[in-house]
């Protein structure tokens, strides 16, 4: 199976995917970001985002897929998602083939995500690359926002201001049983 858990950047994705790994040790963790990075060693990205590359779409669905049938475990997804057309081409992918996919939001209010992204270090030595990266993560909490709407309706909404641990607990209880 795989647990995709979406929110905006600064959510606590990250967070609680590392506190799920901690309590269920059989899962995997992986980041579609590194796909995206790869692909921008390779190609141009003209947008931007690697989400709006077809190919990163196509290369997580399969690397999702792949690492469940070959590995047999759950897989555990931190990555912001919300494009309405990106979220039904990767999910559907996965769907496609019958690995169950489960998908948690973290809700969390703009304020907080704002105050969450300019208290984080993306890149430490580079001070004018850790804004800039900042300013990108803050130009998309309203899509994030607003793609509350249209998320498939099978999709968990979370307290993204719940404490790990607790966000945890619910999860593990949904997808476990």
């Amino acid at each position: 199976m795989i647990v995709w858990v979406n929110g905006a950047f600064g959510s606590g994705k990250t967070t609680l995917v590392e506190e799920l790994r901690g309590r269920w040790t059989e899962a995997l963790v992986f980041d579609p970001e590194v796909v995206g990075y790869v692909l921008r060693e390779i190609v141009e990205v003209p947008t931007g985002d690697f989400q709006d590359l077809r190919l990163w779409r196509r290369q997580v669905a399969e690397f999702l897929v792949g690492l469940v049938e070959e590995y047999r475990r759950p897989v555990l997804v931190p990555m912001t998602l919300v494009n309405p057309a990106y979220v039904a081409e990767v999910f559907g992918a996965v769907g496609a083939v019958g690995v169950p996919l489960h998908h948690f939001f973290l809700k969390v209010p703009e304020d907080v995500l704002v105050a969450r992204i300019d208290g984080r270090s993306f890149t430490p030595d580079d001070p004018e690359q850790d804004e800039r990266v900042r300013r990108w993560c803050k130009e998309r909490i309203a899509a994030s926002v607003a793609a509350v709407d249209t998320l498939p309706t099978d999709t968990v909404f979370l307290d993204g201001e719940s404490s790990p641990a607790e966000l945890a607990e619910l999860v593990l209880r949904r997808v476990t049983g």
